[in-house]
């Protein structure tokens, strides 16, 4: 009798832990703070979840952090945009394909009543970061080795800026997020680059608008890669590639595409078929 009663208890337990355990299989992807506070994750995750039954856990830091999240092991993902910080992460073996998912751009957004530095309507971007450090204007830098902060170096660099010598008081770095950075150069009407998903998603912008874009220096792709289970076993291979080959199908590709902000499209999917 007891044995009967213990069997039924078991199959009680099972029937009902049933839903919670099919709800189980998950992922972790590191990724960056402008797929996050751009909203788009927001957007495109339940559709994952709803199509897959694989939930996703994001860990949204700069790219350089996220890449060494998956160094580590610590995510099955990585969906950034820097894409010669994920070569690297390729040729070291950490990944065995890179993939590209979806495009937008950079913008230097800025003061648009002071502009200080004369850089509205200025489509060369290098011109714009000279003027910025010929005047000392004030310019937030996220300082963090994210996509974004790695952009703005080489476009210093481009620019003919050093800024070892150049920066001063005026030039800031903040070690955090795009979402801090737009929030601070609000606060202190200064210039700053920002990705435009992130841009168009900030409601805080005081005096902040888009001053210079259109560079085609200013492009700014994302690429997705299924960390190496070679080198870390407890990589979820099959549902992170599942994650993946959704992202790159056509209704992961129409999901992005479908993403909009006051009728604005945030980002462009680009992946190859």
């Amino acid at each position: 009798m007891a044995s009967f009663v213990r069997n039924l208890l078991i199959a009680a337990a099972l029937l009902f832990a049933g839903p919670t355990l099919a709800q189980t299989r998950s992922i972790i992807v590191a990724s960056t703070t402008s797929t996050e506070q751009s909203g788009l994750f927001g957007y495109l995750l339940p559709r994952f979840s709803e199509a897959s039954g694989i939930a996703v856990k994001v860990v949204a830091v700069g790219t350089g952090q996220a890449l060494d999240i998956g160094r580590r092991g610590d995510a099955d993902v990585v969906f950034v945009h820097d894409r010669v910080a994920e070569e690297k992460f390729l040729a070291e073996g950490f990944a065995t394909r890179r993939y590209d998912v979806m495009y937008n751009d950079f913008v230097i957004v800025g003061p648009k009543a002071a502009d200080p530095a004369h850089i509205a309507g200025d489509k060369d971007v290098a011109d714009a970061l000279r003027k910025i450090a010929a005047t000392k204007s004030a310019f937030i830098s996220r300082g963090d080795h994210s996509g974004t902060h790695e952009a703005e170096l080489r476009l210093w660099k481009a620019a003919g800026v050093n800024l070892g010598s150049a920066k001063g008081q005026w030039y800031r770095e903040i070690g955090q997020g795009m979402g801090p950075a737009l929030n601070m150069a609000s606060a202190s009407n200064a210039y700053v680059l920002s990705d435009r998903g992130t841009w168009l998603s900030f409601k805080n912008r005081g005096e902040l608008a888009v001053l210079t874009e259109g560079d085609r220096r200013l492009f700014n792709q994302y690429g997705v890669m299924l960390v190496n289970p070679a080198k870390h076993p407890t990589v979820k291979a099959a549902d992170g590639q599942a994650f993946i080959d959704w992202l790159i199908s056509q209704a992961g590709q129409s999901a992005i595409a479908g993403y909009k902000v006051g009728g604005e499209q945030l980002f462009f999917p680009n992946a190859a078929h």
